[in-house]
C-alpha cells in the first residue's frame, strides 16, 4: 500500500471531532496508529456519529461517540457498546473487533471507542442491492442474515460476560415503559394512535421465554456483508440488551419489504430487487434456523411499527432543534409523516389479533 502524506490528508475535521486532542488519544491508545489522522463522517444512521479514520501510514479504523444533542442518554452509552461488540468478538456473531474505549470526555466532549474497520458492503437502497449484488449473492445475504440473527439468540449471555447486561423477565413491559417516555419526552404534537397502542399491547403480551442477547435495531443496512452475500459484521450495538428474541424479528418484518411484498410503512424499498426473500420466507427461515415458535410474530411486528414511530419522533425532534446540523424542511415532513405512517400501521395490525 502507497503512504499516504500529510498533503493528502484533509485538515478540517467534521463536527463531532476535536481533532487535536483524538488524535492524540489515538496515537497514545491504539496501537500502531500513526498521525497525522484523517476524518470522516460515515453516511447513514441518525443516532450515534460514526467516523471513519485514516491514519500516515493508510490504516482504517471506526470511531463512534454519541449524537451532538441527544435526550436519551442510555441509548448512547459508548462503553456499553464498546463492551457488547468486545465479548462478542468471541462468539459466532461477527463484529467488528473493538480496539479502544475513551471515556474522558475532556478529550472529545463524549465518550467515544474506535473499532477495526472492516471491508464489505453496506446495502442502503435498492440502486446498490442491484448494482451492487447480484440475483444469487441477493438470496445468500437473505439466508446470511436471518441465520446471523440465530446466532445472535443463540448466545448465552452469561457465557461470554454479559449476563448482566439488561434484566433477565419483562423485556416488552420494560420496552414498552422505555420508548413512550421517550415519546412523551420528545414528542412535537399529540398523536393518539401511540397511546392506543401502547395501552393495547401491554394487554397483550405473549408469554417470553429465557431472555436472549436482543439486537433491537437488525436490519440489513447495520450489517456489512461482502461481494458473496455473507453477513462479516453486525453494526450498531447502541439499542442492544437482553430480552425476547421475536422483537429482532417483528422489527425485521417492519423494515423489510421482499419482491412481492406489499408496501411496508415507510417504502424501504432496499429489498424489492429480485433474489431477495419475502416476509413469510424470511420468518420461515427464522423458525428453522433458531428453532423458536413463531405464531405471535404479528403482535411483534405491531410493536416493532410502534418503536419505530417513537425513534423516528426523536430522530425529527433532533432535527427540527437543529441538532443533526441538517436544515431541510422536506426531511422535516418526511420524517413527521413516518412517524404517523409507523403508528397507523401498528394499530392497524394489532386491530386484526385475536
Amino acid at each position: 500500500m502507497t503512504s499516504l502524506t500529510v498533503m493528502d490528508l484533509p485538515h478540517t475535521a467534521p463536527a463531532g471531532i476535536r481533532e487535536d486532542r483524538v488524535s492524540a488519544w489515538l496515537t497514545s491508545n491504539i496501537a500502531g496508529a500513526t498521525a497525522p489522522f484523517s476524518f470522516e463522517l460515515i453516511a447513514g444512521g441518525h443516532s450515534n456519529l460514526t467516523f471513519k479514520v485514516t491514519d500516515a501510514l493508510g490504516n482504517r479504523y471506526v470511531l463512534r461517540r454519541p449524537p451532538l444533542s441527544h435526550a436519551l442518554a442510555s441509548a448512547h452509552d459508548m462503553g456499553r457498546e464498546h463492551r457488547i461488540i468486545s465479548a462478542l468478538h468471541q462468539s459466532q456473531v461477527p463484529v467488528a473487533p473493538a480496539l479502544g474505549l475513551c471515556t474522558d470526555a475532556e478529550v472529545n466532549d463524549a465518550p467515544f471507542y474506535v473499532m477495526a474497520f472492516v471491508d464489505g458492503l453496506i446495502i442502503r437502497d435498492n440502486e446498490a442491492a442491484r448494482r451492487d449484488l447480484t440475483e444469487a449473492t441477493r438470496l445468500h445475504a437473505s439466508n446470511s442474515l436471518i441465520d446471523t440473527m440465530a446466532k445472535i439468540h443463540q448466545v448465552v449471555p452469561s457465557e461470554v460476560g454479559l449476563g448482566e447486561l439488561g434484566r433477565h423477565e419483562g423485556y416488552i413491559e420494560r420496552q414498552l415503559k422505555r420508548w413512550y417516555g421517550q415519546w412523551n419526552a420528545s414528542k412535537t404534537r399529540d398523536l393518539p394512535a401511540i397511546d392506543r397502542v401502547h395501552d393495547e399491547l401491554l394487554k397483550r403480551i405473549p408469554e417470553q421465554g429465557p431472555a436472549t442477547i436482543v439486537h433491537g435495531d437488525y436490519r440489513l443496512d447495520n450489517c456489512m456483508i461482502d461481494v458473496q452475500g455473507n453477513i462479516v459484521a453486525v453494526l450498531d450495538w447502541e439499542l442492544c440488551t437482553l430480552g425476547d428474541p421475536m422483537a429482532d424479528l417483528g422489527l425485521l418484518m417492519v423494515y423489510w419489504t421482499g419482491p412481492d411484498d406489499d408496501a411496508g410503512a415507510n417504502n424501504f424499498a432496499t429489498t424489492t430487487a429480485p433474489g431477495f426473500l419475502n416476509r413469510q420466507q424470511l420468518a420461515e427461515r427464522y423458525a428453522q434456523a433458531s428453532g423458536r415458535d413463531i405464531s405471535h410474530l404479528d403482535f411483534y411486528v405491531s410493536f416493532a411499527f410502534w418503536k419505530l414511530a417513537c425513534i423516528i419522533e426523536g430522530v425529527y425532534a433532533r432535527y427540527i432543534s437543529g441538532a443533526m446540523g441538517v436544515h431541510d424542511p422536506q426531511a422535516f415532513d418526511a420524517f413527521k409523516t413516518q412517524v404517523e405512517t409507523a403508528a397507523e400501521k401498528a394499530e392497524q395490525l394489532l386491530s386484526r389479533l385475536h
